[in-house]
């Protein structure tokens, strides 16, 4: 089985390399911009309707490009050809994506908002155990060693900055043999907003709750960016300051889901969680920053990939299954649970149970009632099936459909059920 995998680690750039870096990211915000503005020169300039303008392809903005840079930019010579193509690539998908309705209109670019980013796809890229060579930069130290596969053809690198600091993110594509099926019991996982996940054997992983214990502190030092003089140093200061802060809690959030998700999916022979809609629950104002500070889409994004890698299997339950309201024991439904209510006590068979644990024994229920182990010999046999109660089947991209059912977005080793 081949996949792609992504390695991201820190570099370690001298004084000269560090200027080439800012030059590529500069040149591939640039790119991004120009195409941006290029591209609604022409929608001014056609006055159509929206569906019948004919846009610019990234690939007739980059020969555009290339005829200004023999006299207008002749500094994009400095740096390597992909940065700016990659960047008119993204804006070529940013569009195609607002099109279809799946994204937001473009926005230009601002080094206000941090340095960016630029990706290389051709050239000379060779990774070492502590260097990588980047063309137009050279070869770049790299602050941890031997985390990198040295002996696999890289397919492309993405070079970024935060708070500071560059990052490399090396993409390559590993031979692997078919995961083995993992052994382990079936288990329903509830995730929120404070506690990060309640697993069904009764095992609890804590929110570390990024935002909520540094945004003191992130508050004062953006008071402090505030007071300063625009265009000073010390305005310059202060915004790193809150870049370093900002990337700090990034950080702590990232690495409580990636132990999560590894642990479940390492251990877990079937995995049942939620779908969720994170986009309608943001639309609470009393818990919006909670469900962010939390990354609850983040932890269902990574169990798809995971759970693929290790040989688990993903079930996500139906969006109106009622995991909170439903009793474990007996099965029965209460009308209505109010969100201070974190014990669970049925008026039926007298359970009391502590209420994110009760969700979870019904997720699992779920799909040992429902579902059973026939489905989890099905999907395992070929990952890329996905079945549905609906029998609706996606094979290498082919979709057919038995009878009617509700769009609901199918993933890779994901099982998607009507209850």
């Amino acid at each position: 089985m081949n996949i792609l995998k992504g390695y991201r680690t820190e570099l370690d750039p001298n004084n000269v390399q560090r200027t080439l870096l800012l030059k590529s990211a500069g040149a591939a915000r640039f790119a991004y911009n120009w195409g941006l503005n290029r591209t609604q020169e022409v929608y001014a300039m056609n006055q159509l309707p929206v569906p019948h303008i004919k846009y610019p392809t990234a690939v007739d903005l980059h020969r555009e490009l290339n005829r200004l840079k023999r006299t207008d930019l002749p500094w994009f010579y400095e740096v390597s050809k992909c940065a700016p193509q990659e960047a008119l690539r993204n804006l070529d998908k940013a569009f195609d994506r607002f099109f279809k309705g799946l994204g937001k209109y473009p926005k230009f670019k601002s080094k206000k908002k941090g340095i960016g980013s630029f990706a290389i796809t051709t050239g000379a890229m060779k990774v070492s155990s502590d260097h990588i060579q980047i063309p137009r930069v050279g070869n770049v130290r790299l602050k941890e060693r031997d985390y990198i596969p040295v002996d696999l053809k890289v397919k492309s690198i993405t070079v970024s900055e935060k708070a500071g600091r560059w990052f490399v993110s090396v993409r390559v594509k590993e031979e692997t043999g078919e995961p083995v099926p993992i052994k382990g019991p079936v288990t329903g996982i509830d995730v929120g907003s404070l506690k990060l996940a309640t697993v069904s054997d009764g095992k609890v992983f804590e929110n570390p709750r990024a935002l909520r214990r540094n945004e003191r502190k992130k508050a004062r030092l953006q008071r402090s960016l505030a007071r300063k003089k625009k265009g000073s140093n010390n305005r310059h200061k202060a915004r790193m300051k809150v870049s370093r802060i900002e990337a700090r809690i990034a950080n702590i959030r990232k690495n409580a889901i990636h132990e999560l998700t590894t642990y479940l999916a390492k251990t877990k022979s079937v995995n049942v969680i939620e779908t969720l809609n994170v986009n309608g629950m943001l639309k609470n104002r009393d818990l919006a920053k909670s469900i962010v500070d939390a990354a609850l889409g983040e932890i269902g994004r990574q169990l798809v990939y995971k759970c693929n890698w290790y040989g688990s299997l993903l079930v996500k339950a139906d969006p109106y299954y009622p995991s909170t309201k439903r009793c474990s024991g007996c099965g029965h439904i209460k009308d209505d649970l109010p969100l201070d209510e974190r014990i669970y006590e049925c008026g039926v068979c007298g359970l009391v149970i502590d209420r994110d644990l009760n969700a979870a024994r019904n997720l699992e229920q779920y799909y040992t009632k429902n579902l059973g182990p026939n489905y989890a010999l099905t999907v395992a046999a070929s990952s890329t099936e996905t079945i549905n109660a609906c029998q609706r089947r996606e094979v290498a991209g082919h979709r057919e459909t038995d009878g009617q059912c509700s769009p609901v977005k199918q993933e890779l080793n994901t099982i998607e059920r009507k209850s």
